[in-house]
């Protein structure tokens, strides 16, 4: 049975995808120390991925959200603490402040706080109806403005933004999407992939501005106006900006840990440069040995595995973080799901046909697979994830070949 009466014990900052499952990965490690999960929303532990698709689209149940439920966290001696915001950390004496003046002693600190929107920093960007993507909160406040006609600009042509697309339209919105790189996606994926996804929006309804950066906002008498450099303007009725994440190191940084613009700095055990104190997930400036470097990736199964690798190391069975990062979106009928980091890559490989809606795109560099994008194509994605975790080395042919297996490949890299 579960000793959680043994203080102090390990105290989780941050009630997301990543503190959960350090939490639950914890004791499935046999961890039999106290754990307490606080997080600042009035929620248990839920999935963000949802928000701007099933949730936002009224498909999706609040309970639905949920990770886990309440009793799965009682049962096994978790006490999860929600609405409560950490204040400060005593490093020396080992205890964490909460805003209604509270002291938490701890054995080991995990701070899993995440991020929060990156703010549109324009004229009148602090007034009106401007809104953001992020929690259940938000979600509920956009709700109501989601009715059949209504003018919504959406400022970011990433995949936040292409999500919301997809549902606002399907709800009836007349939808303008404002990008401020000439194509949608220029961030993350290859031509090829950004004009697949501009095509299947405008195919839907959806207006596609690209290259225009919002100067200000301003509000009139029937809405918002969307005055973007280039002199052009938009009327809106809502506005919603997802121009990216920036990582919440503030809590860390005043503990006087070693954070960057990029997020908490971590070792491949996650801990931090403080001794006793660690992070996990979206706010981690991390070390990635697979990759050799640091760097922070936003991804639920890059918060899970590092969540899972500090439990591993809390419990004294210490492994090297070095997973490959792999993402995925939903739009329309669309799944998309990406495996690895495309940066530098020099070719891009395509087997199957975007006219079909059908497809994988492979990113090499000097021939080794370094990246895949796959549009549905499940089977030929998990193949892919294999062919870059093992570097493999092909000829651009091999992969375009259709009639030739993907798996075909990673024997041969094995033969040879």
């Amino acid at each position: 049975m579960t000793d959680i009466t043994q203080p102090p014990g390990v105290v989780i900052v941050g009630a997301g995808q990543a503190g959960s499952e350090v939490a639950t990965a914890l004791r499935q490690q046999g961890f039999v120390g106290s754990i307490t999960l606080l997080g600042d929303e009035a929620y248990l532990p839920y999935r963000r991925p949802p928000l701007s698709k099933t949730f936002l689209a009224g498909q999706a149940t609040l309970a639905s959200l949920y990770l886990k439920p309440a009793d799965v966290y009682a049962r096994h001696g978790i006490h999860c603490r929600v609405g409560v915001r950490a204040h400060r950390i005593d490093a020396a004496a080992r205890q964490l402040w909460l805003s209604d003046g509270e002291v938490l002693p701890y054995q080991h600190l995990v701070l899993a706080t995440g991020g929060r929107p990156r703010p549109l920093s324009v004229p009148g960007a602090d007034k009106g109806n401007l809104h953001y993507l992020r929690t259940i909160d938000d979600v509920e406040r956009l709700k109501s403005h989601f009715v059949s006609g209504a003018r919504l600009v959406l400022i970011g042509g990433g995949y936040i933004g292409l999500e919301t697309a997809a549902v606002a339209v399907k709800a009836g919105l007349r939808v303008t999407v404002v990008e401020a790189m000439p194509r949608v996606l220029a961030r993350v994926a290859a031509p090829v992939l950004s004009e697949f996804y501009q095509s299947v929006h405008r195919g839907h309804g959806v207006e596609i501005v690209t290259d225009a950066a919002v100067a200000s906002l301003s509000q009139t008498e029937d809405g918002t106006r969307v005055q973007l450099a280039d002199g052009r303007e938009l009327s809106a009725d809502l506005v919603i900006a997802g121009i990216g994440l920036v990582p919440e190191t503030a809590l860390a940084e005043t503990a006087g840990a070693a954070v960057t613009p990029a997020g908490i700095v971590v070792d491949t055990a996650c801990r931090t440069s403080i001794a006793n104190i660690y992070a996990v997930g979206d706010c981690t400036f991390h070390e990635n040995a697979f990759y050799g470097r640091h760097m922070r990736v936003e991804s639920v199964p890059h918060a899970t595995e590092q969540a899972r690798t500090l439990a591993a190391a809390l419990c004294g069975k210490p492994v090297c973080y070095a997973s490959v990062p792999w993402f995925w979106s939903d739009q329309y009928d669309l799944k998309l799901q990406m495996v690895g980091l495309s940066e530098g890559y020099d070719q891009v490989v395509l087997r199957g046909d975007p006219e079909q809606a059908s497809f994988i795109a492979f990113y090499l560099r000097k021939g080794v697979v370094i990246s895949a994008d796959a549009v549905n194509r499940p089977q030929d994605f998990m193949v892919a994830k294999r062919l870059v975790a093992d570097r493999v080395h092909v000829m651009p042919e091999q992969l375009q070949q259709q009639d030739v297996p993907l798996k075909t490949l990673l024997q041969q890299d094995a033969v040879a």
